[in-house]
């Protein structure tokens, strides 16, 4: 893959089920996409959040993706042998194409680095 370049693993949406979070709400995986940085790997893991514009549950958003990346990514990461320098958590309460403004829809990112085995939070 060219340095910088943007690949998709091929996730079709729901194909992991539905995924309990600490909010209560479930979310389902959209995409997975890797992004090969010169220098540094990051995984991206885009979920779908149907209630993510709920206001009590933006309170929230960060323990659901603190729970995404230990829970799914870091074990997801393993099973297919990806090794990233990043991880990058975000919930959206409907499936926008990567890279597009939707303004009209709430959107949630976070940043991690794994690191022995947890996810250590790396804010923007």
């Amino acid at each position: 893959m060219l340095a910088g370049a943007t690949a998709s693993l091929a996730v079709e949406q729901g194909a992991q089920g539905r995924i309990a979070v600490p909010s209560g709400q479930e979310v389902t995986l959209h995409e997975v996409l890797i992004d090969d940085a010169p220098g540094a790997r990051w995984v991206r893991f885009r979920f779908v959040a149907p209630r993510a514009g709920v206001p009590a549950l933006r309170e929230i958003a960060g323990a659901d993706m603190n729970h995404l990346c230990a829970e799914f990514a870091l074990p997801y990461l393993a099973e297919q042998g990806i090794e990233a320098a990043r991880v990058v958590i975000s919930l959206s309460e409907r499936a926008v194409p990567f890279g597009t403004a939707a303004p009209d829809v709430p959107q949630f990112f976070d940043l991690y680095r794994p690191e022995g085995g947890a996810c250590i939070w790396d804010g923007f």
